[in-house]
């Protein structure tokens, strides 16, 4: 498992994901990660996971604006059929090693309260994030936005 900076032969690989976790959709991808592929002084954070070299992985954080080295990790995603394997741990792992290499201090997260996100509150708890705020029908009704962050 190899887990490295974001390259331009990646995006295909990170629209699959997308239409396999339906994490947002796959046509955002480009506007999102194009920024990030052209500018080489953007300080936005790419990663890509892949296993025999499949990509298999992603994640993405920002700074935080307005603070002092704080991070907002906004999407992280690992295809379905190599969830489980430890590849989002690894994702999250590189990344909070990145921002500590950089000299930053906190990782926020934010994800849905609803039960279909069970899991990805329990992959974060497990990874030693703690849930600092519930904003009630925040997504929809019914649906809260929950904070996660740690401190790197």
């Amino acid at each position: 498992m190899i887990v490295r900076t974001t390259v331009s032969k990646d995006v295909a690989g990170l629209k699959r994901i997308l239409e396999e976790t339906e994490l947002f959709p796959p046509e955002m991808l480009s506007d999102m990660i194009g920024g990030f592929l052209s500018d080489a002084e953007t300080a936005d954070l790419w990663l890509t996971c892949e296993v025999g070299g499949d990509v298999c992985g992603f994640c993405y954080a920002v700074p935080e604006p307005m603070t002092e080295g704080t991070w907002n990790m906004l999407a992280i995603a690992v295809r379905p059929s190599k969830q489980g394997n430890g590849a989002g741990g690894a994702l999250v792992k590189h990344l909070e090693d990145q921002l500590r290499v950089r000299g930053q201090r906190l990782l926020v997260v934010d994800t849905s309260g609803s039960d279909a996100f069970d899991q990805t509150r329990r992959f974060y708890r497990k990874n030693r994030y703690v849930e600092e705020a519930r904003i009630r029908d925040y997504w929809a009704a019914g649906d809260d936005k929950v904070v996660f962050s740690k401190a790197l």
